[in-house]
């Protein structure tokens, strides 16, 4: 399953449907078993929001049997920096 994006520990991926397309193009967030799972719907909604575009022309991409670019991570900033 190819990888388009990892943050915070998140991994998303996204892969083709020989069977039948789903209505809407779907993508996996994969994060390590962790108990605090339930929070990375919040960030990986906001990746999926700023990169809606590009997740369809990846499902497309894939869909037509095309290799998949990545697409740029959440980013994190610390408080210190400039």
């Amino acid at each position: 399953m190819p990888e388009l994006a990892r943050f915070f520990g998140i991994i998303i991926r996204m892969f083709a449907e020989p069977t039948g397309p789903h209505h809407r193009p779907p993508f996996q967030a994969y994060y390590q078993e962790e108990v605090g799972i339930f929070a990375i719907g919040r960030f990986v909604e906001a990746w999926a929001e700023i990169h809606h575009a590009e997740l369809l022309v990846a499902w497309e991409q894939l869909q037509a049997g095309r290799p998949l670019g990545k697409i740029e991570p959440l980013m994190s900033k610390c408080v210190n920096e400039p």
